[in-house]
């Protein structure tokens, strides 16, 4: 019974966390647009910003990795619904939880090459081959931690999944 408490607590504390940040998340769309717009009106109306590309870049990416896991917290990820659609719950809950160990092994590989060229960006001061040329640390941190979010809400998802297989809820 005190497992179950504590998995209980993992997976309501990884996925309010995970919905925090994913609702947070959702407004830098508005700094992306806010970006472009800059890029734009800098265009024409006095000369042109070196910054702006690169950033929307970097603002983008953050915003996609970000959002993973809310995304799949939601289920708004994107999934083959040809025969998934039609099965039982039970039979649903034992797929995902097998592809859930494939995902978990893709997130950790990513993970690993991740913190590796990030620790490179660190030690050697990386910058893009850009006129701007801005340091790729801060996104390569951002992109890390995103990693870390959608493993520990895959692993909630994980630990759903094998309590809807055994008929309980977390």
């Amino acid at each position: 019974m005190k497992m179950h408490r504590l998995i209980r607590a993992y997976v309501r504390g990884v996925d309010v966390f995970n919905y925090r940040i994913g609702r947070v998340t959702m407004y830098m769309l508005f700094v992306l647009i806010g970006i472009l717009l800059y890029s734009s009106a800098s265009k024409v109306l006095f000369e042109p910003a070196l910054w702006t590309l690169e950033m929307a870049q970097f603002v983008m990416t953050a915003y996609f990795f970000l959002g993973g896991p809310y995304a799949m917290q939601m289920g708004s990820d994107v999934r083959m619904d040809l025969f998934y659609g039609d099965w039982s719950p039970h039979t649903r809950a034992w797929v995902d939880a097998f592809t859930a160990l494939f995902l978990l092994f893709y997130l950790g590989v990513m993970l690993y090459g991740g913190v590796g060229s990030t620790s490179y960006a660190l030690q050697y001061g990386e910058t893009n081959s850009t006129a701007w040329r801005p340091y790729m640390w801060p996104i390569k941190v951002v992109m890390c931690f995103a990693i870390v979010l959608m493993i520990l809400q895959a692993t909630s998802e994980l630990m759903k999944d094998i309590a809807r297989i055994q008929d309980k809820e977390l």
